[in-house]
């Protein structure tokens, strides 16, 4: 009797152990867009989508992918041909999610065109022309 418990308990564990490692999302993650804006929703998704600032406002950017998947993500911010910040983050999902990155300056940042480049597994997935402009009188 005793065996036959063990055996029931030895495939009880082997079950929970190929159930938990097939849950890993193992894939690459699938990028579905590039969003840019000035707020976030609650899901790290962008609010109000704009490709326009104002010097005191934080820029935000939220890459959308579809399905699991995993990898490192990257934000490369530029302001006049050079790089202004860079963030990196590995990320793992179950499911379609948005990664956010964003960049602010507590002095305003300076009138002119910025981009972000965003890169998966350190390959460019895709820019965003940005314009922070200087605000009317």
């Amino acid at each position: 009797m005793v065996r036959k418990e063990l055996l029931v308990l030895a495939a009880c564990c082997c079950t929970a152990l190929v159930l938990s490692v097939g849950c890993r999302p193992s894939g690459p993650l699938k990028v579905k867009t590039i969003q840019t804006g000035r707020s976030l929703n609650s899901d790290n998704s962008v609010g109000l989508l704009t490709q326009r600032f104002r010097p005191e406002q934080t820029m935000y950017v939220a890459v959308l992918t579809d399905g699991p998947g995993r990898g490192t993500l990257t934000a490369k911010w530029t302001y006049a041909g050079r790089t202004v910040s860079e963030e990196t983050k590995q990320v793992s999902y179950r499911d379609s999610a948005a990664t956010e990155f964003h960049i602010t300056n507590s002095s305003g940042f300076p009138p002119g065109d910025y981009a972000v480049e965003i890169l998966l597994d350190g390959k460019s997935i895709g820019t965003r022309n940005l314009r922070v402009e200087k605000e009317k009188p």
